[in-house]
């Protein structure tokens, strides 16, 4: 990439943005982000970026002032007169709350990403967004990249002397899953479960064949971990020896990493588009990087170059 363009980084993945610019070669972008005494926050960008490409890397997930980041480094690069903004957005928050399923609440997915654009970003790149449709939520370019490339090869590894079979823990993770199963070309079963309220699910039953050996369950994250926890023990009920689990983003929440050991879940693959930190990691957890994946998407934006040929397997 030429000297035209930059990437800054908020403070939610400051480490993976890292990782992205030596990927590149590029001289991360000089960014001051402070807070006042009473949280206020304050961002100054160092560089002169008049007529540059900018590139912002910042996962949006909780605290809300990781989202905030986003909008102020957004707004300091639009009035710098950037020539592009693009928001890589390695987990969007709030994309779970992307319709109106009850009376009197929020389409939380399309207000955030209102206010991105607002904010003043030209392009927006994400990776394994929780609902797809959410592309459609804006009328600007979106890139919305895939994890699979980053877990393919791992998990051909790990299947290359076992008989697997693909299962989703809820039949919003079907198209996901399916995909991992042409790939991999593995049988695929699908754990039906309905959720009374948010953050609690209940498994009802299974559909396809729960008799199998061993088991890869493919899902877009892990919060709580109580939909891929009660997955597990029904596979375990059934016969499963092994459980791997393949997830993009692992937010680890509440004492969801006390459930995953207690688990028979053998194994959890995940990416680190979240940071996680030293308390959240534990003895089955193995950490791949996103960070090969966004630097080719970054670089291939800049040049103006295609990137579908990032999803062909």
């Amino acid at each position: 990439m030429n000297d035209k363009a930059i990437i800054f980084s908020g403070r939610s993945n400051p480490e993976l943005g890292r990782k992205i610019n030596e990927i590149l070669g590029l001289t991360p972008g000089a960014i001051t982000i402070g807070n006042f005494s009473d949280g206020e926050i304050t961002v100054k960008l160092e560089d002169n970026i008049r007529g540059q490409d900018v590139f912002i890397i910042q996962s949006t997930n909780p605290p809300a002032e990781n989202l905030l980041e986003l909008l102020l480094i957004t707004d300091a690069a639009r009035r710098a007169s950037a020539r592009r903004i693009t928001a890589v957005i390695p987990y969007y928050g709030y994309a779970r709350q992307d319709r109106k399923d009850q009376p009197r609440v929020p389409i939380s997915a399309r207000l955030v990403m209102d206010t991105i654009v607002t904010a003043g970003v030209d392009r927006i790149m994400a990776m394994d967004l929780h609902s797809t449709q959410i592309q459609g939520f804006v009328n600007i370019p979106f890139d919305h990249l895939y994890a699979k490339s980053i877990f393919v090869d791992p998990l051909k590894e790990l299947i290359k002397r076992r008989d697997f079979a693909i299962v989703t823990p809820d039949v919003g993770g079907i198209k996901i899953a399916r995909s991992y199963a042409k790939i991999l070309g593995l049988p695929l079963t699908i754990i039906d479960k309905r959720r009374p309220k948010p953050n609690k699910s209940e498994v009802m039953n299974v559909i396809g064949s729960a008799d199998m050996k061993h088991a890869l369950i493919i899902d877009d994250m892990i919060d709580t971990g109580g939909s891929i926890t009660e997955a597990a023990a029904l596979l375990k009920k059934h016969g499963a020896e092994t459980i791997t689990a393949a997830v993009t983003h692992g937010l680890f929440s509440g004492n969801c990493v006390q459930r995953l050991m207690d688990s028979p879940i053998d194994l959890v693959l995940t990416t680190d588009s979240i940071a996680i930190p030293e308390e959240k990691r534990f003895s089955k957890l193995k950490i791949l990087s996103a960070a090969p994946l966004l630097a080719e998407a970054i670089k291939r934006i800049h040049n103006e170059e295609s990137i579908s040929s990032l999803f062909e397997f």
